[in-house]
């Protein structure tokens, strides 16, 4: 296979993605020479008419110049000057329109001709062996030469590359419809463009030259071909007429078959590209020593009456060119600077010739039609498939229209070469270059102020560190000047012993004397002798035994804290232990309510034996329940006289607590009977109904009753003698009190429990009983036997325990005897009882609803 070398030199040509064939159009300018037009009244230099900074102003406002006089000087990288195109005098230098979309002011040289054209001193140059690299580029760096293709890249830095170039290409394609500038230079300046190939070929040493011309040049391909023999390194390659093969990239492809990668330039890959307007302005720098002060320009369009090419002085008013080529405008006329595809309307035609400049285009509004409304994207991709970049039109400029500079950067926006062939083909007159533009401007604007700010960052971290140097050198000389004046130990030694000898010296004392002194001086320097300190060790063995002191007393007082802490947990562990013992008695006395409801479907007589039987243990357990009380409360003052023998105090305060929380019990004891008025009525009128119902309650009703008024009487009688007791028992011994105060807080926790068990107890028999005897004489009677032995039980066991408190404490106030009227069950009752009985129970049952009540409201769970 042969090799790309072989290839290229066999006439291969490769084709590039996408493009279109737009109507040429170049036949209205390229059939006359090209013109010279006159000097015009006036010159508009802009400062800046290539890609890089502009240059340093040498001329001032009134200053006479000669034609190629350098009116600036180069001042930054990437940097060119511009030059006088005719001799005159500078009349302002000011703002002034740019060739640009938005004909932005840039600061300008407005000169005035003064019709002589007088040349300054040129330093042409004969032979290229005799200047080294450096002066060649400070040449065509000083002739303000840039890229006259229509970038306006700087030229010297292209012929200045470090990297190895293997093929230098010429592009004379000039693929755009209505230019003819560059053929019509090819065609009569052949000679001086292959100077200035030869001079980039003496400067890069490439392997090839090729020359890249479309094929519907004949008479520019003729004209290089024969201006090139002498120099077999040239090739000279007509192409296939397509838009736009005369985009670098494109170019690239076409004759090597190279792609340049994405964000690269054509460098990395090898290759460099020239113009061939530029070649020829190398040729004129280095050959004659002109700057570039003039190129070729075509003027065409339906409204010019003479189109043809034209040497414009850089600098000259677009107006000035129109009317010398007899320009006859139209309604809404349009100037477009550049060709119908990349060029852009001018706002108005006192816009100058710049270096990039190739082509006015003054067309009428048939030949180039005014752009309709922008429509709809109806998503027909011929956009991508126009595109030589191979992009996608279609989602750059929906990112372009978001703003959204991420994805455009990520979508290769920069790529784009801005060739217009996408706006070209779409149907719905998008105008898309116009929209990348707008993007790449604001992009780099960004970019920009990035930079402006991490600079600014950069030079505050710099100030900072600047200023924290400083800071630190002046510390630093203060430590310095502070060590230099304190005098070391040594020589202040030296200093006093010196003044002691005179002193000893002019007293009266004898010699012995002053030698004695001299000797304990000496000692007391060597450290022989120690001061003394005998009542600076007195004062620290005082200030020792305050803190010894001070620290056993702080030992003392977190000892009683946590002494007094250890009660208070054995007092909440033994309330823990009753309230579990009660609670599981409560369990226990739960299951026998319950189980006369079971047992409805047995015969009358076992339904009488088993209540019987439930009453009897009913009764027993309340037994049970009156003899555990002390015993559960027993470990209780145990504890608390273990606890309390340690501090007398405790004991006491625990008493005052105890007897006062044993008064609030029976205060609340005595208030219950108060709201218990209202139910008697009620309950009497249901009992006048049915004289076996009556009978029923009457029996539940003393039993009840019975049971309260004793729980009622019992309370206060125990918690009045106990104050009196521990009062007594506080006064001869203080272990008792806090004995006393133990088992006082556990029978008033006691005897609130019990107050609440009493109405939850017994609030599930007189319905049940109830119901059992609407159904039932029979189980009437026998539920009213079964009450009156609970009755007679409840009786008794609450005399023995009066009995067993009067024998125990020494009662204050004498408790009221229980009413034992009603202690024969088995008589008949007379109305009267009856009506009593029911009025007993009404009343029994408020009680133990009030208690309940207060009960949950005194709870602190």
């Amino acid at each position: 296979m042969d090799s790309l070398v072989e290839q290229i030199e066999r006439g291969t040509l490769w084709q590039f993605p996408g493009g279109v064939h737009p109507p040429e159009q170049k036949s209205l300018s390229n059939q006359h020479p090209i013109a010279r037009l006159p000097l015009p009244s006036k010159i508009v230099l802009p400062l800046k008419q290539h890609i890089g900074a502009n240059g340093q102003l040498l001329v001032n406002k009134g200053d006479k110049v000669l034609k190629g006089q350098a009116l600036t000087k180069p001042s930054a990288n990437w940097s060119l000057p511009i030059h006088a195109p005719t001799s005159g005098e500078v009349l302002d230098i000011t703002p002034a329109p740019s060739a640009h979309p938005s004909a932005l002011p840039e600061l300008s040289i407005i000169m005035a001709p003064d019709g002589e054209d007088s040349w300054c001193e040129l330093h042409p140059v004969a032979d290229l062996s005799s200047l080294t690299h450096a002066q060649l580029i400070d040449i065509l760096h000083n002739a303000g030469i840039a890229g006259m293709g229509g970038a306006g890249f700087p030229t010297y830095i292209k012929a200045d590359s470090h990297q190895p170039i293997e093929y230098l290409i010429v592009n004379g394609v000039e693929c755009e419809p209505y230019i003819t500038a560059d053929d019509l230079l090819m065609q009569t300046h052949a000679k001086e463009i292959v100077q200035g190939i030869e001079v980039m070929q003496h400067l890069l040493k490439p392997q090839r030259i090729i020359v890249g011309i479309e094929d519907n040049k004949p008479q520019a391909i003729a004209a290089m071909k024969q201006a090139c023999e002498h120099n077999d390194a040239i090739l000279v390659r007509a192409i296939p007429t397509k838009y736009p093969s005369g985009g670098e990239k494109q170019l690239i492809r076409v004759l090597t078959s190279k792609e340049v990668p994405s964000g690269g330039i054509p460098a990395d890959i090898g290759v460099l590209v020239q113009n061939v307007g530029t070649l020829f302005a190398v040729s004129e720098a280095i050959y004659k020593g002109k700057p570039l002060i003039e190129r070729v320009v075509t003027v065409t369009g339906n409204t010019i009456h003479k189109a043809q090419n034209v040497w414009a002085l850089i600098g000259t008013e677009i107006k000035h060119l129109l009317d010398c080529q007899g320009f006859t405008p139209v309604p809404e006329q349009r100037v477009v600077m550049g060709g119908p595809m990349m060029g852009f309307t001018l706002p108005t035609v006192r816009i100058p010739v710049v270096k990039t400049t190739n082509c006015i285009l003054a067309p009428d509004n048939q030949e180039l039609a005014q752009p309709g409304d922008e429509k709809a994207c109806i998503r027909c991709s011929a956009c991508a498939d126009a595109c030589p970049q191979t992009l996608l039109p279609q989602q750059l400029q929906w990112f372009a229209k978001a703003k959204d500079f991420d994805k455009l950067e990520q979508y290769n926006l920069f790529d784009c070469i801005e060739c217009g062939a996408c706006s070209y083909v779409c149907p719905s007159e998008i105008p898309l270059v116009q929209y990348y533009r707008v993007a790449k401007a604001e992009i780099r604007e960004q970019k920009l102020d990035q930079i402006k700010a991490e600079r600014a960052k950069e030079r505050f971290e710099a100030r900072k560190e600047r200023l924290e140097r400083d800071q630190q050198e002046r510390q630093n000389r203060h430590k310095r000047s502070s060590a230099k004046a304190v005098k070391p130990d040594a020589e202040k030694a030296k200093v006093a012993d010196a003044l002691e000898r005179v002193k000893q010296k002019q007293g009266d004392k004898s010699a012995v004397q002053a030698a004695i002194e001299r000797a304990k001086a000496k000692k007391a320097a060597d450290g022989s002798i120690e001061p003394d300190n005998s009542e600076v060790a007195q004062e620290r063995a005082k200030r020792k035994e305050q803190a010894r002191l001070y620290k056993e007393q702080k030992q003392s007082a977190q000892d009683t804290e946590q002494t007094a802490d250890d009660k208070k947990d054995a007092v909440a562990a033994a309330i823990a232990r009753a309230k579990a013992k009660k609670a599981a008695q409560q369990a226990e006395k739960a299951t026998p309510d319950e189980q006369p409801n079971t047992d409805d479907a047995k015969p009358e007589p076992r339904k009488a034996a088993v209540a019987a039987a439930i009453a009897r243990a009913k009764a027993k357990k309340a037994a049970q329940q009156a003899e555990e009380t002390p015993s559960d409360t027993a470990a209780e003052p145990a504890q608390a006289q273990t606890d309390e023998q340690s501090d007398p105090r405790k004991a006491a305060v625990a008493a005052a607590i105890a007897r006062a929380k044993a008064k609030k019990a029976a205060q609340q004891a005595e208030e219950t009977p108060s709201d218990t008025t209202a139910e008697p009525t009620q309950v009497q009128t249901d009992e006048q109904s049915d004289p076996r119902k009556a009978a029923v309650a009457a029996a539940i009703a003393r039993a009840k009753a019975k049971k309260a008024a004793k729980q009622a009487e019992e309370r206060p009688s125990d918690t009045a003698a106990e104050p009196a007791q521990a009062q007594t028992d506080e006064q001869s011994d203080p272990r008792k009190a806090a004995v006393a105060a133990a088992i006082a807080r556990a029978k008033a926790k006691k005897a609130a429990q019990q107050a609440e068990e009493t109405p939850s107890d017994t609030a599930a028999e007189p319905a049940q009983v109830q119901t059992d005897e609407q159904s039932d004489p029979r189980k009437a009677a026998v539920a009213a036997a079964i009450a009156r032995a609970k009755a007679k039980k409840a009786a008794k066991q609450e005399e023995e325990n009066a009995q067993d408190a009067d024998s125990t404490a020494a009662p204050a106030e004498q408790p009221k005897p229980a009413d034992n009227n009603d202690t024969s069950e088995n008589a008949p009752l007379t109305p009267e009882q009856k009506r009593q009985a029911a009025i007993k129970a009404a009343v029994a049952k408020a009680k133990a609803k009030k208690q309940a009540k207060e009960q949950e409201g005194n709870d602190p769970s």
